[in-house]
């Protein structure tokens, strides 16, 4: 299924536009002029689509609270089914705050930002709905973020994406809501090509969307709680569209920092393209430190490489020296809801502080992206990232599961992760 694109419609351009509420019209000042012979009513909450909806009377003092909600709801696409949801939302004196439509092949998806009475509670909204017209509601709290519009959000993560190629995925889940997303590469580890890859034009079923990734492979979107409109699919796809004409990107920034015995490294944004010298840094490094990295075969360890480099599966940073040698890496993965944070440092480069910078910086990022939580896979001999993780200074969760040491870190606000010394930038 291939829906077509559908630009989102403004409400008096499609729906009975004479028979919007009063209060509609005073916060749109383009809304048609209200006929002098009908003059506005004193209180929404005395009309008559109040008194159908069978809203309450409240005090001045429960006036004062006020709820956010994100709301979607279906309604037939015919005239004055809009100005009847907007009117039975009035009776229970809700402000309107934003509208956008999704149109169907059958009906409309109205989907609202409330800002609604306290005392009126979610279940009571659905009701008031239901008696506008509305089916198939969904109903969940907003909070200030999302009073951006939709065209200022679709912007702003384009502006984003086309700075950062590992940008992609979280501009999806931030575009589409509550959702998770999968990467799946290409190929599997041991080479075997990618099943039922989706079509250029990507695929769109109820609650799932199915993508081609421009850097191979697809990128699979889920939502069970409410299916996907067209026109979220169609935005969906531009994201992705702007992605593939870009190309591979990274952010130019390079941090050079010193180390105590005086040694500088340059941390920076790394990518495929560090392949050749991350099979490099591997080759240096002993057995026990690539087991503790990877949990397997010693020798499968280059194999990882391409998943983990890949911009589409997380963020990595990479440590090199002045004279241009990797000694270490650290990862930032997605894995669906959760993010895992994971280390490699050359030996010969232990001990120095290069882990606790990198994992202090992937963290940050984490915090930024919004995650409540980060984890580390590690064996409990592993000491060194057992100490750099508690040099967070974040509440942190232990769980050996299976012989494996699992770490959470509780991710506080970004303005509160420790921060480390002040770097020497470059470009």
């Amino acid at each position: 299924m291939t829906p077509r694109a559908t630009p989102d419609h403004h409400p008096t351009q499609s729906r009975d536009r004479w028979r919007l509420p009063t209060w509609w019209r005073r916060l749109h000042g383009h809304a048609p002029p209200v006929p002098e012979s009908s003059p506005e009513p004193a209180d929404p909450s005395r009309t008559g689509a109040a008194e159908a909806a069978g809203a309450p009377e409240n005090s001045p003092q429960e006036d004062t609270a006020t709820t956010l909600w994100r709301i979607r709801t279906t309604v037939r696409d015919e005239p004055g089914t809009l100005a009847a949801l907007c009117g039975a939302l009035a009776g229970h004196r809700v402000d309107i705050l934003s509208l956008q439509t999704h149109p169907l092949a059958e009906g409309t998806v109205d989907e609202f930002l409330l800002r609604a009475p306290a005392v009126v509670p979610a279940d009571e909204l659905k009701r008031a709905i239901a008696a506008g017209g509305g089916s198939d509601t969904w109903i969940e709290r907003a909070d200030a973020h999302d009073l951006v519009d939709a065209p200022t959000r679709v912007l702003t993560l384009a502006t984003r994406t086309a700075l950062d190629g590992a940008e992609l995925p979280l501009a999806l889940r931030q575009l589409l809501g509550r959702c998770t997303l999968h990467s799946l590469p290409a190929t599997s580890l041991g080479g075997r090509p990618l099943q039922d890859a989706p079509p250029v034009e990507g695929v769109l079923e109820e609650t799932v969307m199915r993508l081609r990734d421009p850097s191979g492979g697809a990128l699979v979107i889920e939502r069970p709680h409410l299916p996907f409109t067209p026109t979220e699919f169609a935005r969906a796809r531009a994201l992705v569209e702007l992605d593939a004409r870009l190309g591979p990107r990274l952010p130019h920034r390079r941090d050079v920092l010193t180390l105590p015995e005086g040694n500088e490294v340059t941390v920076r944004r790394a990518d495929t393209r560090d392949l050749d010298a991350a099979r490099a840094m591997h080759q240096r490094c002993s057995a026990t430190t690539l087991a503790q990295r990877y949990h397997g075969p010693v020798g499968d360890a280059d194999r990882y490489l391409d998943h983990l480099l890949s911009p589409r599966f997380g963020r990595t940073l990479a440590a090199y020296t002045a004279s241009g040698r990797l000694v270490a890496l650290g990862h930032l993965l997605w894995d669906g809801d959760e993010t895992e944070v994971a280390l490699i440092v050359e030996d010969a480069w232990q001990g120095r502080g290069i882990g606790g910078e990198l994992l202090r910086r992937l963290v940050a990022m984490a915090a930024e992206t919004g995650g409540a939580c980060v984890y580390a896979v590690t064996q409990s001999a592993n000491t060194g990232m057992v100490a750099a993780m508690r040099a967070l200074g974040l509440p942190l969760d232990y769980q050996i599961e299976q012989g494996t040491l699992v770490v959470t870190a509780q991710l506080a606000p970004v303005s509160q992760v420790p921060a480390a010394p002040a770097p020497r930038s470059g470009r």
